[in-house]
């Protein structure tokens, strides 16, 4: 059987995570990217190709010339939609594309939780740098079809709202930007895999930000189980964006028992949290994942363990520089609870400092069955390690 994946960027996900399923599937991978170079270098043993996977037709033309398809799935964000248009113009089990399409554009995400009432968020976009005249404050500026906290920031008033819109839009030309109210409350994901039929409730994180204005996502602590009220508020906010199936990442805020949607991630979590999902709950997630693209239904219980606590912690650069020194990969295990980090830049490296998650110097995934065990594991891990910049 075949199985086309789309590609931006080689990540973890697809090296250590849906690549080894696929084997394990016994299926033949065909990569599509538009960075065929990189991906070749990352697993020479499989077939990749270039095409521009940003455009649907260019994929549908690619996999018309090639072997006939079993599946077309991605887990990039910025590609769900032309995925799920693929797999529907082969007729293959995929998701609709456009609940992918809702939830890649923060605006029309919004337009569609009101229009169905089950949320009403104040937003406006932007195609130039001017501020609402009804916008209430303290707000959020983000692009439209952002990911990974890319250009999101907190403003506080008019004139600061039009200095950071002049500046992201100076960084992105012609992009959009959406400018919402800002939402209080404790920020948290959830994780969910569905085939259409079924939905299975995986957990979520607890997820600890940078100061403000900026969102980075510095630490994440896995919750078992939501309470049944505010999974009940998320489900039906998804249900009515249409997102049921395969995998999904949502992140949202609880204020005074109201769960409100930040955004959707159409796609498996990522970040490292898939990976550690998987070992946590010792499923195996992502020839789940596959097999719903497979058209193959899940099981009525995945048999996921339920005791596991978890943590990830992303050391992050606080300043441009050069890194001179970090520790090397590791994977330990100290008093009950498995450490494994990995670097994510390496030494020798300048970057400037982004204010989002390219700032991020490594990540530590932490599990066990004992939260202060798991978290005494990672705090001790990180005092004994230095990460050093140099101007």
């Amino acid at each position: 059987m075949r199985l086309y994946l789309l590609a931006l960027n080689p990540t973890d996900s697809v090296t250590e995570g849906f690549l080894p399923a696929a084997a394990e599937l016994g299926l033949d991978v065909t990569v599509l990217t538009d960075q065929p170079d990189a991906h070749r270098r990352s697993y020479p043993e499989i077939e990749v190709l270039e095409c521009d996977v940003r455009d649907f037709r260019a994929v549908i033309t690619r996999v018309s010339t090639h072997h006939a398809p079993d599946a077309v799935f991605t887990n990039s964000d910025h590609l769900q939609t032309q995925a799920a248009l693929a797999a529907d113009w082969f007729g293959l089990p995929g998701k609709d594309w456009r609940a992918a399409l809702r939830c890649k554009d923060k605006a029309e995400m919004r337009r569609r939780l009101a229009a169905a009432g089950v949320d009403t968020v104040w937003s406006a976009e932007l195609t130039e740098p001017v501020a609402p005249a009804d916008a209430p404050y303290p707000c959020v500026l983000k692009p439209r079809e952002g990911v990974a906290s890319e250009d999101v920031v907190r403003v506080d008033g008019p004139e600061e709202l039009v200095a950071q819109a002049k500046e992201i839009l100076n960084r992105r030309p012609g992009a959009v930007l959406v400018v919402e109210e800002y939402l209080p409350g404790d920020l948290f994901t959830l994780e969910t895999l569905g085939d259409g039929r079924v939905r299975h409730v995986l957990g979520g994180f607890h997820t600890e930000l940078s100061p403000p204005p900026y969102f980075i996502e510095e630490r994440l602590t896995f919750v078992p189980a939501h309470p049944e009220p505010v999974v009940a508020q998320v489900l039906r906010q998804l249900d009515a964006l249409g997102v049921g199936f395969g995998a999904c990442h949502t992140e949202f805020v609880v204020h005074e028992g109201r769960a409100r949607i930040i955004e959707v991630n159409y796609r498996a979590i990522g970040d490292q949290c898939d990976l550690l999902l998987a070992r946590l709950l010792e499923i195996p997630l992502f020839e789940h994942i596959l097999r719903t693209h497979l058209g193959e239904p899940l099981p009525a219980d995945l048999g996921a363990r339920r005791d596991g606590a978890a943590r990830l912690e992303y050391p992050c650069a606080d300043r441009a520089g050069t890194l001179v020194g970090a520790p090397a990969a590791a994977d330990l295990d100290v008093d009950g609870v498995h450490l494994t980090y990995r670097p994510l830049r390496a030494v020798g490296e300048r970057h400037e400092l982004y204010r989002t998650n390219r700032d991020y110097l490594g990540v530590l995934r932490a599990t066990g069955t004992d939260q202060p065990a798991v978290d005494r594991a990672v705090a001790d891990f990180l005092a004994e390690r230095r990460w050093e910049i140099q101007p």
